[in-house]
Formats: structure tokens, sequence, C-alpha cells
């Protein structure tokens, strides 16, 4: 009954659209779905990006730049449609998008996950000021939904981001990691209170561009003792 009254009130809308999703029981609306492009192999065995030739294993981002980061996976290809969504999703509170994205990247990707073993996700912070105007982290919803999901706890405060940035997509590819490069801290009093050392991390992300955000992240985990890491986002560039 509660949530039939829910389901009236807080109807559930499409992630592309924003209409209401029929019938019940979806999270998108059918001819929606269909304009996603999911990425499929061949795919870069270290970032996820779709290559086209079958007989590479890297994408000639990865062949020319050393990342410390282990592997990862994206979702989507990040065209117009999936831009106006997780902008949406990003600065227009439409956090419900969330129920949907969650779902597909566990359908996709639970076995990966598993076997990355991690002992924690971490979500890429934002910074403080970005968290004020925009009231919630996007990367934070992603991150509890898979966690809970899959049964992974999810650390939100190892990380930090001491830095307020420039926009990233103003800047060329070497800028954006010199732009990155100290932005981002581990938490030293955080990790003390978790009862179990960390040492295999998943980074929670909603777009790889160049990979400077991620990379970033990896190298201030690293510097702090963290052996592994990997990283799951939505959506990733199909060339930088």
């Amino acid at each position: 009954m509660l949530q039939a009254i829910l389901d009236m009130i807080y109807p559930v809308r499409c992630p592309v659209c924003d209409d209401i999703v029929i019938p019940k029981g979806r999270k998108i609306c059918d001819h929606c779905e269909d304009k996603l492009q999911i990425i499929s192999e061949p795919r870069c065995k270290k970032c996820s990006k779709p290559i086209e030739q079958e007989q590479r294993e890297y994408c000639s981002d990865c062949e020319r730049k050393r990342y410390h980061f282990e592997y990862g996976y994206s979702l989507w290809i990040y065209d117009t449609v999936m831009k106006k969504s997780v902008s949406d999703f990003k600065y227009c509170h439409k956090k419900e998008y969330a129920n949907y994205y969650v779902e597909k990247i566990v359908n996709h990707f639970k076995d990966e996950i598993i076997k990355m073993n991690p002992d924690a996700l971490i979500p890429v912070p934002i910074h403080r000021s970005k968290y004020r105007d925009r009231e919630y982290n996007q990367a934070e919803i992603l991150a509890y939904g898979i966690g809970k999901k899959l049964n992974i706890p999810v650390v939100t405060d190892l990380l930090i981001r001491n830095k307020k940035t420039l926009p990233q997509k103003q800047l060329s590819d070497k800028e954006r990691l010199k732009n990155l490069q100290e932005a981002f801290m581990v938490n030293a009093a955080a990790e003390s209170n978790n009862s179990k050392k960390l040492s295999r991390i998943l980074l929670i992300d909603d777009i790889y561009t160049t990979g400077s955000t991620i990379e970033a992240c990896t190298r201030a985990l690293i510097r702090h003792g963290i052996e592994h890491v990997y990283f799951i986002t939505l959506c990733i560039g199909k060339g930088f």
C-alpha cells in the first residue's frame, strides 16, 4: 500500500526524457533505453573505452600514458543523450535517476566487481563549495546504491577534495592532470575509524573523460598505502 501511494505521489520518471515511465515497474521508457549506447567488446582493457581493432588490447590513450589504477569499466558512451541525462542527475536534483543507473551497473558488472574484491567503494569527492551548491555528490548516490545491492561498504570520508580546481572541460589533456595535482588527499583520521585495513578500493564516478580525475584519486590513495585501485563510471568519452 505504501509503495502504491508513493508511486502515485512520486511516479518514476525516465532518466532520458523525464516523462512518467509506463508501464509501472520499469525505470526507463523502452524507446529511450534504445537510444543509449552500451559499450561492448572490443573495449580497452585499462579504461573500458571502445576500440575498433579487435586485436588491440588498449586504446591509443592508455598505450601512451602510464595510469596507476588497475583497470575499470564504464557502461555507456558519453553521447548527447547521456550528457543530458547525467547533467540533470548532477545539477537538477534528478537523484532518482540513480535507481536506473545502479540497476544497470550491477546487472552488467556484478561479476567484474566481485572479481575486483574491493574492501570498500569510494565515491570521487567534490569540493565542499560544490557540495553546498548542489546539496549532494552524485558519485555518493551511485556508490551507496551499488554498495547496498552487492553488500560492499561505502567510505565517503577517506578521500577528500581539498582544492577547488578549474572546470576540467575547459582544459587540455595535460592541463587536466596538472589542474588536479594535490587536489585530493587521504583523511588519515577516517581510515583509523575503519575496523578493516583497506588495500583494494573501487572508485565510483559518473564520467570518465581523459582519466585525469581517476588517476589523481589513485595517486593520492597509493601514496597512502592502498595497493589496488579500480573504477566504475556511468559513461566514458568515445575519443580523447
